[in-house]
């Protein structure tokens, strides 16, 4: 095995003790190397020397690993300290005793599609008018801003205009993400091993108020008009702002985020309304 990495959230305390113990008391290749997600660009020349991902935190710390484990095909497998931890795989715990076990590439790998997003200025901008692709696990939102206002947007599918929003925000979220800001907003959600997408307004005035799922080869463009600025949110924590007339299309990434998973396929369905917060009659 090539070096572990451990990214930790530093925001939490004890996701830096976890990861230190992890580092110090696991029997890791000398080379292995713990960071804060917030510091990724610091890792990533040491990305391609590096077999494994461990992962301290809770989902958000996933979205950001993703950013520089994906594109290099390196698995992941996260320690739960947040509330939902959908993606994640060990509790705090039991992770000591069980990080062994992934070590020893006693685990199937599991593969999660991901979102491409590039950002078109509109004509007459000063300076680049494409941006991006930026690359997200969970989902793209385009949102009002800080006045509060409905924003415009017109959305088209395959380049077929479906109709023009008048709402907080679009999201347009990969399975992984159906369990995100989409459900909280009444979005469907999908098994997390589909291609699909999920094309989802928020508080829609005017235009298809309804969940999309949509095809995994489908492109979506969405165009900004009116007259109100708008932000373009990337899993969460990269924000980009947008003027009326910029347009940002989204497809399939070509990257594809890796999780080693020892736990079987059908912990999905099994954990589900747990980490929802409802409880399962009899327990």
């Amino acid at each position: 095995m090539k070096s572990v990495g451990i990214i930790y959230n530093a925001r939490i305390p004890e996701a830096l003790d976890l990861g230190t113990a992890i580092l110090h008391q696991l029997p890791l290749p000398d080379d292995s190397w713990i960071s804060p997600a917030e510091n990724l660009d610091l890792v990533r020349a040491r990305v391609e020397h590096t077999s494994l991902v461990i992962t301290v935190g809770g989902d958000g710390t996933i979205l950001r690993a993703a950013q520089v484990t994906a594109p290099s095909g390196i698995p992941m497998v996260g320690i739960n300290m947040g509330r939902l931890g959908f993606m994640t795989e060990l509790q705090v715990h039991e992770a000591l005793e069980r990080l062994p076990i992934y070590l020893n590439n006693a685990c199937r790998v599991e593969e999660r599609t991901m979102l491409q997003a590039t950002v078109f200025r509109a004509q007459g901008t000063t300076g680049a008018t494409e941006h991006g692709p930026y690359h997200a696990l969970n989902d793209v939102v385009l949102a009002r801003g800080a006045v509060s206002r409905v924003v415009t947007i017109t959305g088209l599918i395959d380049g077929a205009q479906i109709t023009t929003f008048q709402a907080d925000a679009v999201i347009v979220c990969t399975a992984t993400g159906s369990t995100g800001y989409n459900l909280a907003v009444g979005g469907p959600i999908l098994d997390p091993m589909s291609d699909n997408l999920v094309f989802k307004p928020v508080a829609a005035h005017m235009g298809l108020a309804a969940g999309l799922v949509l095809a995994p080869s489908v492109k979506v463009g969405l165009l900004l008009d009116g007259y109100q600025e708008a932000i373009l949110s990337v899993d969460g924590y990269v924000d980009y702002p947008l003027s009326p007339g910029d347009r940002v299309e989204l497809e399939q990434s070509p990257y594809r985020a890796k999780f080693l998973r020892a736990d079987q396929p059908n912990q999905f369905y099994a954990t589900l309304t747990r980490r929802l917060g409802f409880s399962i009659r009899g327990q």
